[in-house]
């Protein structure tokens, strides 16, 4: 029993190792291909889901940088040696990038160079801290956690300001946004307490600077998001510096006036 643990433990590492090289060599026509890349890597973000094309549009401008991608949930449920397809897709379309996790469950064995998974829950704010203190502001944040809509408010009210400036954060599988077991809410699609409501009102802070309100404090993501991409099941959050400026004159009636005259 003793002889035979070391001799698995090393055929399970070689078997990885011919996997990886066998999906790098599979996957070397398609580098810029996301949709081809989640079906080579099994990742359900391409068939179960269609995903990819939406982050194909987002990411393809920084995918040669050396960005820095936090994805929430690693997949696999409970199985310790299952899950990490996407994050393997990231890593193949990042080539210069580093892919870090977070998951419930302990995913150590899915890691590999330049995929580190961190364990814990996705709202306990000591790790979310430790992550961001370890790996620095991401550049990515995407979350595919747990689902439910308390958790993926307050993850996002948590590390959206320790997102890099210009960064993007994404919400995956906002359909539980309509599931009771989630949280969710399909009768009164007014509740503020489900995610899209969440999101859908962060949009008209994004025009603060034209609120006719004396008043009015901006909040951080008042002046912190630039852009809300709604799309089936996802959200694109932008983050930026969102201090343009009104292009009317709002303490004079008569430059609103001739605004609305003008439109």
């Amino acid at each position: 029993m003793i002889k035979e643990t070391p001799r698995r433990i090393i055929n399970i590492k070689y078997f990885k190792l011919i996997k990886r090289i066998y999906l790098t060599v599979l996957s070397i026509p398609f580098g810029y291909n996301l949709n081809m890349l989640a079906r080579i890597y099994k990742s359900d973000k391409w068939g179960t889901h269609y995903y990819t094309k939406h982050y194909l549009t987002h990411f393809k401008k920084i995918k040669l940088k050396k960005i820095k991608l936090l994805e929430i949930g690693v997949g696999g449920y409970h199985y310790p040696n299952m899950g990490g397809n996407s994050l393997r897709m990231w890593k193949r379309y990042f080539p210069f990038g580093k892919i870090f996790s977070l998951d419930i469950y302990d995913k150590s064995y899915v890691e590999e160079n330049r995929i580190k998974i961190y364990q814990g829950s996705q709202v306990d704010e000591t790790i979310l801290k430790e992550i961001i203190d370890q790996i620095g502001e991401p550049d990515i944040i995407i979350d595919d956690g747990s689902h439910l809509n308390e958790h993926v408010i307050k993850t996002f009210k948590y590390l959206f300001p320790k997102l890099k400036n210009n960064g993007i954060y994404v919400i995956e599988d906002v359909q539980t946004s309509y599931w009771p077991d989630y949280g969710g809410d399909s009768d009164n699609l007014n509740n503020p307490s489900t995610m899209m409501n969440f999101f859908k009102m962060l949009t008209d802070g994004i025009n603060h600077e034209e609120f006719l309100q004396e008043a009015y404090t901006p909040t951080y993501f008042d002046k912190n998001i630039t852009s809300i991409q709604f799309y089936h099941n996802l959200i694109f959050i932008f983050k930026g510096s969102n201090n343009e400026g009104s292009s009317i004159d709002k303490n004079n009636p008569e430059s609103i006036l001739a605004d609305k005259i003008f439109i």
